[in-house]
């Protein structure tokens, strides 16, 4: 048995106006750099979903507060917006595999970006397991053949039924990934352009069937009476359907090792991404309360009925049926780009040495320039997590939940320490100006601090033990802290054992030392 390379520490560089963000951690090309603008837009659209997340999670706002659960969606758009913007000069600067991690990793510590990077690559496996299951949602409705266990009006067997959809379509993800990025791209941006152009269509049917104006929205319709917090307590509860759907938008830059022009490309696209989420999603649901036969219909709070129902109910069957199929397509899609995210982010961990066999994990196929190893380790574990919970009719909440949750911790890790260098006026780097590159300028400071007071709130209402979001017993009640604690707690083992005395790029994606100048005038960044 061989020992692997001793992993050596990235050469700290400085950063030209025609760098790619690399040279600053000292990586070495490796990657198929073939992704255009749209694409690059694409992978971040697919992966917020406006259809995957408007028509998978519209019962929970609507059920706990109503047609004012609207309001949700304008508020968590400011509040991602702030974050996104944050990320759009991070990715100006630094658009590179795993760009949470890194990101986190240049501006705080070497533990801050560990813990950073395990949760978000923890969550976004997470994610892709909840996010198949939306397939029990739409398919049998659109042909019954699809329930291949039991009966679909059970929900045990429902869930059952969302496993084995699920493990299905992580297979295919699995397969696109790991053959290559080209055909991943190609997938995902002709799902997307499909998704655009039927959530419009959605949007201007819903539009044609209102049967009532916009004063619904400013009525509590008696939700919140007699329970505690009163309405607020209700709409906080619904505000999570939208904090569930506007994330994600990251992606775009974690791809940044594959995009051409990525300074420039990822950072446009990144905006573009929750500009077009927020508008397109805001008027479907806007059009869909307003269309609904019935605001008082207790199926509109059901997950058997939700949005779907609304867009069953006003549109004739054949035309139903194919946005239906649209849905569908829209779930793969972002299922393919939840799992392109995790794989880039278990590469960029591995490539530093910063997870259990680096070296395997961190190899890229010479023939595809993929990694490989990476998209089939995600998609094992992703069906494991479906397996393990089979007989838990619950399991899409607790799993959504839980990893949203790490989501906004592991983006408060970047938002963060971001904050304290803008303090320090360690940050923005001026070669982002004077390379015409995206930066907010005097604006920073105020918009990274709304991004870090939101993502807090977000974080604390996301995770408040709720029974009605996450179901008893008390450990999936208490989930939030429990299965974070359990997965974080287990990561965090083996970095004090073993992992912090052994990061550092390893050799075999080092480009070696390079003599630098300090990044910043007063600054030289090393690890």
């Amino acid at each position: 048995m061989t020992t692997p390379p001793a992993p050596t520490p990235p050469a700290p560089v400085a950063a030209t106006d025609n760098s790619s963000g690399m040279e600053d951690f000292g990586y070495k090309e490796s990657l198929d750099r073939s992704i255009g603008k749209f694409a690059s837009f694409a992978a971040g659209v697919s992966y917020i979903s406006i259809l995957t997340g408007t028509f998978q999670l519209f019962y929970v706002g609507y059920g706990n507060a109503g047609p004012g659960y609207l309001w949700s969606w304008p508020m968590v758009f400011i509040g991602q917006l702030c974050v996104a913007l944050c990320f759009m000069e991070l990715a100006a600067k630094y658009p590179v595999a795993g760009s949470v991690y890194n990101w986190a990793k240049r501006l705080g510590t070497q533990f801050v970006g560990w813990s950073a990077g395990w949760l978000m690559f923890t969550a976004s496996v997470v994610t892709l397991s909840a996010v198949v299951l939306a397939l029990q949602l739409n398919l049998p409705r659109l042909w019954s053949g699809f329930q291949l266990y039991g009966s679909a009006d059970d929900t045990t067997d429902a869930a059952v039924n969302a496993v084995i959809l699920g493990g299905i379509l992580i297979a295919f993800t699995t397969a696109v990934n790991a053959w290559s990025v080209k055909l991943m791209a190609l997938i995902n941006s002709v799902g997307v352009f499909i998704e655009l152009i039927a959530a419009v269509l959605i949007a201007i049917i819903l539009a044609c069937n209102i049967t009532r104006g916009p004063q619904v929205f400013f009525s509590t319709h008696g939700y919140g009476a007699g329970q505690s917090g009163g309405y607020l307590g209700a709409f906080l509860v619904a505000s999570l359907a939208s904090g569930y759907v506007m994330y994600g938008f990251d992606t775009a830059s974690s791809l940044g090792e594959e995009t051409l022009d990525p300074r420039r490309t990822a950072p446009k696209a990144i905006l573009r991404a929750i500009l077009a989420s927020f508008v397109i999603g805001g008027a479907i649901l806007v059009f869909a309360i307003m269309a609904a036969p019935d605001i008082n219909d207790p199926k509109l709070g059901e997950q058997s009925g939700s949005l779907q129902y609304i867009v069953g109910s006003v549109m004739w069957g054949p035309l139903g049926k194919i946005f239906l199929v649209a849905i569908v397509v829209a779930v793969v899609v972002c299922s393919l780009a939840v799992h392109t995210a995790a794989i880039r982010l278990m590469f960029a961990m591995a490539r530093d040495n910063a997870l259990p066999f680096g070296e395997r994990l961190a190899t890229v196929s010479p023939k595809r320039q993929t990694p490989v190893v990476p998209a089939c380790v995600v998609g094992l574990v992703s069906v494991i997590i479906l397996v393990i919970n089979i007989n838990q009719p619950n399991i899409f909440t607790v799993l959504t939940s839980i990893a949203i949750i790490m989501i906004y911790l592991a983006y408060l890790l970047v938002t963060g320490p971001m904050l304290a260098m803008r303090f320090r006026g360690e940050w923005p780097p001026k070669d982002l100006k004077s390379g015409g590159y995206f930066s907010m300028g005097r604006w920073g400071v105020v918009v990274n601090t709304v991004a870090v007071l939101w993502g807090i709130g977000m974080a604390l209402n996301l995770a408040w033990p709720r029974s009605v979001i996450y179901g008893t017993p008390w450990y999936n009640t208490w989930g939030a802290f429990v299965y974070i604690g359990v997965i974080f707690g287990a990561g965090l083992i083996w970095y004090l054992v073993k992992g912090r005395r052994h990061i550092g790029v390893l050799a075999s994606h080092s480009s070696g030392p390079i003599d630098i100048e300090p990044i910043l005038d007063s600054q030289i960044i090393e690890k």
